[in-house]
């Protein structure tokens, strides 16, 4: 099935287990006095979309709404969309067609149950950083390795050049700069590399792709980057995006 919510604790599921392993190494670190590296990969919200109950019970599956654009983009080529084949291949899903609205509200329903679940995990690995002390020297970055469609396009999942595949979340934290502040500057991915270095005081490699966002940092509204780029294959092509500050032009 793509989804289920027994009432069953936190740790019955990966991503509360990768929580506490994640604590436990905060605390074999803070009794140190090397720096570290501490990644720490969470699963959901990806498929299938199980998290224990409490996760579910925040959310009123009455109040979600369908996608407002289950069609194509405009004069996209065939090979620009997705038959998402991914979600097909789970049980109750049609192998062809479009998605019923009841199933469609069931999967967004869990999709928010998921991402609910993964939040409270973060929250308790961060809630660790400052109990052992480690907030005020510890760079902290939270983000997402793609997008998912919802519906929106008559498509789900990922796969995809389309701005909800290429848009992810990145939130950076680093002592001594601004909190809680945004920005509209274009960002990638392939930044956070020379951002860390810059922030941890360490070498650059040459080969490096992206930009430091340390600057961005210390300034949110300077001006930035023109563009930002994805890249998805299809079959034998390969899918190039372009993001401005107004569009994103596919070809």
């Amino acid at each position: 099935p793509a989804w289920e919510s027994p009432d069953v604790p936190d740790n019955t599921y990966r991503d509360g287990r990768i929580a506490t392993q994640a604590i436990a190494e905060l605390q074999r670190l803070a009794k140190g006095d090397k720096p570290f590296f501490l990644a720490a990969g969470f699963m959901k919200p990806h498929l299938p979309f199980n998290a224990p109950k409490k996760y579910w019970d925040l959310y009123d599956p009455a109040a979600f709404t369908l996608a407002d654009n289950p069609f194509a983009p405009k004069g996209a080529p065939r090979e620009a969309g997705t038959h998402w084949g991914e979600l097909r291949a789970y049980a109750d899903i049609p192998r062809e067609g479009p998605m019923p609205d009841d199933l469609a509200r069931k999967l967004i329903h869990g999709y928010y149950a998921c991402i609910s679940y993964t939040d409270a995990q973060i929250g308790r690995v961060l809630d660790a950083l400052e109990q052992h002390g480690l907030q005020e020297n510890t760079v902290v970055v939270l983000w997402g390795d793609h997008g998912w469609k919802l519906g929106e396009h008559g498509m789900w999942c990922k796969h995809t050049n389309f701005e909800l595949d290429t848009h992810v979340p990145l939130l950076l934290r680093a002592p001594g700069m601004g909190a809680g502040q945004r920005t509209a500057a274009l960002t990638e991915l392939v930044d956070i590399y020379p951002t860390l270095c810059d922030l941890c005081g360490l070498e650059k490699p040459a080969h490096l792709q992206g930009a430091s966002a340390v600057p961005l940092l210390k300034n949110p509204d300077r001006p930035w980057k023109r563009a930002a780029f994805s890249q998805y294959p299809r079959g034998s092509r390969m899918g190039y995006s372009m993001r401005t500050d107004t569009h994103r032009y596919t070809e």
